[in-house]
């Protein structure tokens, strides 16, 4: 690999701290970057640089595993982990030209195209007539179930299957340590349809060989039937044309009463598409209002992904997210409109004209009243990594009422700095707090900027006067407005190693 020699940093942190960088995947650039690098810390003490890629963990070659993946891997490496990186430069000359990373000798096939990675496989099949179209047999003396006997022309046949895949999953359900007749009981009750998720025989032996665990999140979804519609629009003189909605017992952002041509109609959509995501930013979990900011902030372009009832349900069924779809074409050789899509600016109601404001670099404060339902929001955080995190924001609780949302980092409970805390510290000063709750807090972008330019999250960023939110459960819901004079900041309390933790396994940008 001449010309692309990656270098081995080695980082230690002490307990409580972190290596002082960010690892990130972002929707226009391949591979793992390192972002957000802290002044002094470890990583830049050792010479790593913004935009570096990982190649290696601790020596295992991490170029093709995802986010989360990658992030657990230097989680559980302790306080020493050996990193192989490349400089951004280099990694993408690399690309273009093919350059297998993972064995330095081999050659580019033709055209520059590197061979295609070996994944997984998704596959959706609708019962016929005369049922799937296959069997399932069990080895002695080999572990897991395998596909026989699959008809040609058959369901399953169409849907991808072949003879000796393994099979992992029934309905995004794991069925490796199942027996047979409980894994036909399974297939019986999915009724009509069913998704599996199988390997073949040569990518089951490249991931056992590298002692990895297979799951969905790695696999491909070219075999299936219904496919996600990426939506590209630029907006007219009356916007795009169409109504973002909410419905009643359904979870998601819905396409409504679309204007006739209207720049959304002749784009693609349909009504009562399901909105999935905003300029390649998922928004499952989103509230509506933020989706329309979403929208609003991506000036006169905006780039939707969205799916059918039908699509929609074939995801829903698997478990697992269209996202998957997304991903797997920023992998390929896409389309030059969905590549310049997903390269516009930062990700309105549609068709009400607004104008972008940039985001305030200010963090919130919050107070609410404890009510019989408690405060409505559940604390996270992740081990080895200081910081604690918002998740599970109760709709219409008191936590959303007081301004609230999920990811929001808190920095202050009760005018105490907790960025340094332990989970359980943080958690006992919240109950101990009673039947009130005063927490400073900051969105995870507000929070990362901050962090970035060295500034310290106090209420001294709000200035003089903040607003603050108090829900209760007897009186109804009040705004006040505090005229108070910033407060010295509370210094933090000693770094500990965190004993108790959540992790999020859908972010792609974690601080390690």
């Amino acid at each position: 690999m001449a010309g692309y020699k990656p270098r081995v940093i080695s980082l230690t942190k002490r307990p409580g701290h972190s290596f002082g960088f960010y690892l990130r995947m972002e929707h226009d650039k391949e591979g793992h970057l390192i972002r957000c690098l802290e002044m002094g810390g470890p990583a830049e003490l050792a010479g790593m640089k913004d935009g570096d890629r990982i190649l290696r963990v601790n020596g295992t070659f991490v170029d093709g595993l995802s986010h989360s993946e990658v992030v657990e891997m230097v989680r559980n490496g302790g306080a020493s982990v050996a990193f192989h990186i490349l400089d951004e430069s280099s990694y993408v000359k690399a690309k273009e030209q093919g350059v297998d990373l993972l064995n330095p000798g081999s050659t580019p096939v033709a055209n520059g195209v590197a061979k295609q990675a070996l994944k997984p496989k998704l596959c959706y099949m609708v019962k016929s007539s005369s049922g799937y179209g296959f069997s399932v047999r069990s080895v002695k003396d080999e572990e897991g179930l395998f596909m026989t006997e699959v008809i040609q022309g058959g369901v399953a046949d169409r849907a991808g299957v072949n003879v000796n895949d393994r099979l992992l999953e029934v309905n995004g359900e794991n069925v490796e340590g199942s027996t047979h007749d409980q894994v036909v009981d399974k297939i019986r009750l999915g009724g009509s349809s069913i998704m599996f998720l199988l390997v073949d025989e040569e990518t089951d032996r490249h991931y056992q060989s590298k002692r990895m665990k297979i799951g969905a999140w790695l696999a491909t979804a070219k075999y299936l039937p219904h496919k996600p519609r990426v939506v590209d629009m630029t907006k007219g003189p009356d916007g795009y044309g169409f109504l973002l909605k909410e419905e009643t017992n359904q979870t998601g952002h819905f396409i409504k009463d679309i204007d006739r041509g209207s720049p959304g109609e002749r784009a693609g959509l349909k009504e009562r598409d399901k909105l999935i995501a905003v300029d390649g930013c998922e928004v499952d979990g989103c509230s509506h209002e933020q989706v329309v900011d979403k929208i609003r902030q991506s000036g006169n372009k905006c780039c939707l992904l969205v799916v059918d009832k039908d699509t929609d349900q074939m995801y829903t069924q698997g478990n697992v997210s269209p996202m998957l779809f997304l991903e797997e074409m920023r992998d390929s050789n896409s389309p030059p409109s969905y590549t310049e899509a997903l390269n516009l600016p930062a990700p309105v109601r549609p068709s009400t004209p607004v104008h972008s404001k940039p985001e305030e670099l200010k963090p919130k404060l919050c107070k609410m009243a404890q009510t019989s339902a408690g405060y409505g929001f559940h604390l996270n955080g992740i081990q080895g990594v200081n910081g604690h995190y918002l998740k599970e924001v109760v709709k219409g609780g008191a936590a959303d009422k007081a301004g609230l949302e999920d990811e929001d980092i808190v920095v202050e409970v009760n005018g105490v700095n907790v960025e340094q805390s332990s989970h359980d510290d943080v958690v006992a000063m919240i109950r101990s707090s009673g039947s009130s709750l005063e927490v400073l807090v900051a969105t995870k972008s507000v929070y990362e900027q901050l962090k970035a330019k060295g500034v310290t999250v106090t209420r001294m960023l709000l200035g003089e006067t903040s607003y603050v939110q108090v829900h209760t459960a007897d009186a109804p819901d009040e705004v006040e407005r505090h005229e108070e004079k910033a407060r010295p900041e509370t210094p933090t309390e000693p770094a500990r190693e965190r004993t108790i933790s959540s992790i999020s396994q859908d972010s792609l940008d974690e601080k390690l």
